[in-house]
């Protein structure tokens, strides 16, 4: 039976097609910040992350790099600003790792698929529908949306295989009764959304092995199957602490688990599949799921397959660890979407972090150094009626706190933190210690202002400890709290400071950032991290052979019009262009420039051609010619430029 005093929680684990983003990194942060404030609540906390590291995805991408699967997860897991370097970067406290090409992990997975083989809730049978690759998903043509993967939006591909699948639709009653009559999924609209978008329409048997690729746990009872994606990659929430395996010990201890943090975009899986596989195991659900929202950039959803990501490394390194860390959690209601940009981020640590925060702890800590004596407070102090209200607010602000931490609104909690650091600037104005400090007389009184702002500094401080954890301890330093005034216990009560507390001056915290100048520096980072990008363009040693000048003049080189321009399916390099040679017929050419061209750019352009060559096949289709570019050196950066010539002249034009 699971400890009473354990707290389980985890992030999903993540798919490593290429580097993460800040998109992770902010449910990755969010978990962190829970797990951080159940251990200063006393309670023994594991915290679990990872990598799915199986799957169709990943074998392409190895294939296309050219190394093993294996080799290509190891990189972007273990290698160089991988997802370890980012997580160590985040300060990340996840007391366990899991990657599911753990042998353990593997070998578990194995077992949990025979016996529910073995128990009737797996069956062999035959796979037929449509398959999103880049989701790993399978619909039914009832579930798309326009035809389309109703999670990313991308095209879909008819599939069909002989595969196992898991009776899902054994457990459609009691996922409803789970989702519509308990708090098990949370925020509540996501609840809405399952009910009526899977449940209702009639829960289908769920795809769980498959043939056409080798990446994944082998089905030790029928060679050629893999275990599909889900029963792999969610059984790691049991694997992880033991289940079905001798690697750890700690089930019984922490399982169920108190909450799986997950994107809202996999919230079907962890709130419908996943209870029903325990279901079928007969082991305890979680406590709850939490989906949360997406960071979205300029309206839409950072994905990698996208472009549109945002580098946490850079982030990180330009404005601190914390600094980062607190603006992905006071920004962004959790449950909801937030726009990300790099004004917001800039904005925050401007006001709440230089201006509130460190102003009020530059202010209180300059001003007891220069009053008193070594920095250190007089034991004899006089209180006053104007210091009722900041005691009473600072007193009560942990019960407040705490109510929106236990709803994962961790907004909330740090706004009603902020709102004692507001009010204690407040306090400085009101009490204007400048003044009190012209009459030694003023001293007992002086100091009880004093030790009132190092008390709601101290009480702060306790309370943002899960959000920045550095900063905080630097903080604590600087006001002279010790171990024992730093606790849970102590920020639910004033006064744990004592009286003739020390102060000890040290560095600004949180500079103030110069917006312009900052935002102008980060697009040059971002045009400088593009350019790093993009691969270096390929040489080969010049030809011995020669071409005479009448071989040349055989090339019939002709000014074209783009009509049409697409990127080719499959394809990193490849642009396929619709063009108008003059000859009244659509001319076809696919062009190796999509790593320097967007396909929208080039629409309606003039370009050069060489007409005559024969056809050749690129990527499935016929290239019907090659269009003329040049090497182009910018800034030290090589690219590839079309030659583009003047709209005025026609289509057909001979060059040469």
């Amino acid at each position: 039976m699971k400890d009473k005093n354990t707290f389980y929680i985890t992030t999903p684990i993540y798919y490593p097609s290429d580097k993460l983003h800040i998109g992770h990194t902010y449910c990755t942060v969010a978990t962190d910040a829970m797990a951080r404030y159940k251990r200063l609540q006393g309670y023994d906390v594991m915290f679990l992350t990872g990598t799915d590291e199986h799957g169709q995805k990943i074998e392409d991408k190895a294939k296309e790099a050219g190394v093993s699967p294996k080799e290509f997860v190891d990189n972007i897991v273990e290698g160089p600003r991988g997802v370890l370097d980012l997580w160590k970067l985040m300060n990340i406290s996840n007391d366990r790792f899991i990657r599911t090409t753990d042998g353990y992990h593997e070998q578990a997975v194995q077992k949990i698929f025979k016996k529910l083989y073995e128990q009737g809730d797996i069956y062999k049978g035959k796979y037929e529908g449509k398959y999103c690759k880049p989701c790993e998903s399978f619909w039914t043509e009832t579930q798309l949306v326009d035809g389309k993967c109703p999670d990313c939006g991308r095209e879909v591909v008819d599939a069909q295989e002989e595969a196992y699948f898991f009776r899902l639709s054994k457990y459609a009653d009691r996922i409803l009764d789970l989702l519509e009559n308990t708090d098990f999924l949370e925020p509540r609209s996501r609840v809405n959304e399952m009910v009526n978008n899977f449940i209702k329409p009639g829960l289908e048997d769920l795809c769980v092995s498959r043939t056409s690729f080798s990446w994944g746990v082998p089905v030790d009872f029928d060679p050629g199957h893999v275990v599909y994606v889900w029963i792999d990659a969610l059984s790691n929430y049991i694997t992880a602490l033991g289940f079905d395996n001798d690697a750890h010990q700690d089930y019984e201890k922490y399982w169920p688990a108190d909450v799986h943090f997950v994107g809202k975009e996999i919230v079907r899986f962890h709130s419908v599949i996943w209870p029903a596989i325990l279901m079928a195991l007969g082991e305890p659900l979680p406590k709850k799921v939490y989906g949360h929202g997406w960071l979205l950039l300029d309206g839409g959803k950072m994905s990698k397959s996208k472009g549109n990501v945002v580098d946490p490394y850079l982030l990180a390194e330009r404005y601190g660890v914390d600094a980062l860390r607190f603006f992905l959690l006071r920004t962004f209601p959790f449950g909801t979407d937030g726009n990300f940009s790099n004004e917001s981020l800039i904005n925050t640590i401007n006001v709440d972090l230089a201006n509130d925060l460190g102003n009020l702890l530059s202010r209180t800590v300059s001003m007891v150094g220069k009053y008193f004596e070594n920095g250190q407070l007089p034991e004899e102090q006089t209180g006053d009626a104007l210091d009722d209200e900041i005691v009473s607010m600072a007193s009560t602000l942990r019960d407040r706190y705490e109510q929106a931490m236990e709803r994962y609104a961790f907004q909330d909690a740090l706004a009603e933190v902020f709102k004692l650091i507001a009010r204690a600037n407040k306090y400085i104005d009101e009490t204007a210690p400048w003044v009190l400090a012209k009459d030694e007389a003023n001293r007992p009184r002086l100091a009880r202002v004093m030790y009132n702002l190092l008390e709601c500094l101290r009480i702060s401080g306790v309370l943002l400890s899960p959000f920045m954890p550095d900063s905080c301890t630097k903080l604590f330093g600087q006001i002279g709290a010790c171990a024992a005034c730093t606790t849970w216990e102590s920020a639910g009560k004033w006064g744990s400071l004592p009286a003739n507390v020390r102060v000890e001056r040290g560095e600004n915290l949180f500079p103030r950032i110069d917006i312009q100048k900052e935002l102008a520096e980060l697009e040059k980072a971002a045009e400088e991290a593009k350019r790093a990008a993009l691969p270096p363009l390929e040489t080969e040693p010049l030809l011995e052979e020669t071409v005479d000048f009448d071989s040349f003049c055989k090339n019939d080189l002709r000014v074209v019009k783009v009509k049409d321009c697409q990127a080719v399916k499959k394809s990193n390099k490849l642009l396929k262009f619709t063009l108008d040679d003059g000859t009244g017929t659509d001319r076809q050419i696919l062009s190796g420039i999509a790593m320097w061209y967007k396909p929208e750019e080039l629409i309606g352009k003039t370009l050069a051609a060489i007409v005559n060559l024969p056809p050749r096949k690129m990527m499935g289709q016929e290239s019907q010619g090659m269009l003329l570019s040049a090497v182009h050196t910018e800034r030290g950066e090589e690219r590839l430029n079309l030659i583009m010539l003047d709209d005025k002249i026609p289509a057909g034009a001979k060059l040469c």
